[in-house]
């Protein structure tokens, strides 16, 4: 009896495998030896736009320089306590780094002596003027005297004129001795303004951060030599705050004239794969550039980064939002765009096929019959919604179903129609088999891909 069920048992599964491989078999092809490839009718969001790449910035960079030359010598502490170096949290005043100072504190030292003896030597000038001055009194008096005894003959010529003339050495020496003294002070100022240039570049040794911020690169090592010529070398670049960061955003100019400030963007990067960033457009740079003949204008969009998650520098895929459908149904471009031939259209539909020559209604240049004055009425309807076709299949045959066709975003339409729904399955394209496949084939060798989809 065992063996008697067993065989039984056998025979079943195989009649039966040899059924289903028959029935798959059939039911892959049609009569005509033509295969379907279809796609459902989707429900969701919808969103059409301009695509573009942009990059990550911060919105504000301080570029921190070196305005003398000399040696590394140490970086300065961060908020931790640690060295600073690439992701340092600084605040204003915190020091970066030192330089190395010997020149620059020797010129100091020099500059201080060089005051010293500039207001030494106002000092004396100041004295000098003095005896100066007490001469000049003297001189006035011997001339006073020397008038009075010259007519009563008490004195002689030539001493007269030896009063005279001291007197007017007396009044030649004052103009020295004020000279000096302006020299003298003239002197002073140029050795203190010495001294604060040298103050000055003594206190460029130890490189300062001007804002609070974080170090987003570090461009010298210890022990380098930093050379300030005509530029200032860069050491350290501090973004002022990366909560608030930018997507600095390359658009051609055949689609700039799309852009507005505050428009609604999305973006992913490739670090946070399925993610999407939101954002808006802050404003439109006029320096355009031009690379090969294609004008591009840069777009800045502010993003929100308070979780800190966007990094500097990241590559960004943009989307500038133009348009927004929620919730609504929508179909590959292609199941649009193919259309069937004649015999491979059910006798009933046949009057439905475009006729050869005509605009595919998907691409929107389809023209339509009327005059203008209906078409004003319902302009922004008309851009809105346009029909369109796609294709189910019927039997061995296909059939059309009238669509009312939207907004896409390059991929996807939004359609509607009363007999689409949700789920339903449209014609994409077809595969059509080689001749003499049927018999050439064997149904129960495994085959590589599905007939029907």
């Amino acid at each position: 009896m065992k063996k008697w069920l067993i065989i039984i048992i056998s025979t079943l599964i195989l009649g039966g495998g040899i059924a289903a491989g028959i029935w798959y078999y059939r039911g892959s092809l049609s009569d005509n030896g033509i295969s379907y490839r279809t796609a459902k009718v989707q429900s969701g969001e919808l969103v059409a736009g301009i695509n573009a790449t942009g990059t990550i910035e911060p919105e504000e960079v301080i570029d921190v320089g070196a305005q003398i030359a000399g040696q590394i010598l140490s970086f300065g502490k961060d908020k931790n306590g640690k060295a600073i170096d690439y992701g340092s949290e600084v605040e204003e005043g915190t020091v970066l780094a030192r330089i190395d100072d010997i020149m620059y504190a020797a010129e100091l030292l020099e500059a201080e002596a060089q005051v010293q003896l500039a207001k030494a030597s106002a000092l004396r000038a100041d004295a000098d003027l003095q005896q100066i001055l007490a001469k000049l009194d003297l001189a006035q008096r011997d001339w006073a005297r020397a008038q009075k005894l010259l007519p009563s003959q008490v004195m002689a010529v030539s001493a007269y004129d030896s009063y005279k003339s001291a007197l007017d050495a007396a009044i030649a020496n004052k103009a020295v001795g004020e000279a000096s003294i302006q020299q003298a002070k003239a002197t002073l100022a140029s050795s203190e303004a010495m001294l604060k240039k040298a103050q000055r570049n003594l206190s460029y040794c130890t490189i300062k951060s001007p804002v609070n911020g974080i170090v987003i690169d570090r461009r010298v090592n210890i022990g380098q030599t930093v050379v300030a010529s005509l530029n200032a070398p860069s050491l350290f670049l501090i973004a002022k705050d990366l909560k608030r960061m930018q997507v600095w955003v390359s658009v051609n100019e055949a689609d700039i004239g799309k852009i507005r400030p505050g428009q609604p963007v999305t973006f992913a990067v490739d670090a946070f794969s399925g993610e999407v960033f939101k954002g808006e457009v802050g404003k439109i740079r006029l320096n355009a550039s031009m690379t090969q003949n294609v004008v591009t204008y840069t777009v800045e969009v502010v993003t929100d980064n308070s979780s800190g998650r966007l990094l500097p520098y990241l590559t960004a895929n943009v989307q500038f939002e133009q348009a927004r459908r929620d919730d609504v149904l929508q179909v590959p471009n292609t199941a649009l765009r193919w259309t069937p031939k004649p015999e491979q259209v059910a006798l009933k539909f046949q009057n439905l096929l475009p006729e050869a020559g005509s605009e595919t209604p998907e691409n929107g240049n389809g023209k339509e019959k009327g005059n203008g004055n209906g078409k004003k009425k319902h302009k922004e309807k008309a851009e809105a919604q346009k029909p369109g076709l796609v294709w189910v299949q019927y039997g061995d045959q296909v059939k059309p179903l009238k669509v009312n066709v939207g907004i896409t975003n390059g991929s996807t339409t939004e359609i509607s129609g009363d007999e689409i729904k949700d789920g339903m399955e449209v014609i994409v394209g077809q595969r059509v088999a080689e001749k003499g496949a049927a018999a050439a084939v064997n149904p129960f060798t495994p085959q590589l891909g599905n007939r029907r989809r």
